[in-house]
């Protein structure tokens, strides 16, 4: 397994994440999303396997104008918003290989162990 985890440093569902995995052994890397954002072929590969770049956002984000901008954008450009604002992203993002989940999902995760 090689596991990713792109979340956010205050994000509590990212330390739950966090721990799941430490305590059953599993070495994983961690990435601040917020700090260092993620590439555009990461984004692509996450947002492919969990079905579509809107299941990705965080719709409880701070930035309201932001969220609202994005419903009026085409996908590319959707996307390339999204690059620039890593924070409208919704966290954690656990990634293995070329499967990825959002949110807190320990029934998918344990499947892949």
């Amino acid at each position: 397994m090689n596991i990713q985890i792109f979340g956010a440093a205050k994000c509590f569902d990212t330390k739950k994440a966090e721990r799941y995995f430490k305590e059953r052994g599993v070495k994983f890397q961690s990435i601040d999303v917020v700090k260092f954002g993620m590439s555009k072929g990461e984004l692509g590969n996450v947002k492919q396997a969990v079905g579509g770049i809107d299941k990705l956002l965080d719709t409880k984000s701070q930035d309201k104008n932001l969220l609202a901008l994005l419903q009026y954008l085409s996908p590319e450009d959707k996307e390339a918003k999204i690059l620039e604002n890593p924070k409208l992203l919704q966290t954690p993002i656990v990634r293995n290989g070329k499967q990825a989940t959002v949110g807190y999902q320990p029934e998918v995760w344990k499947g892949w162990e």
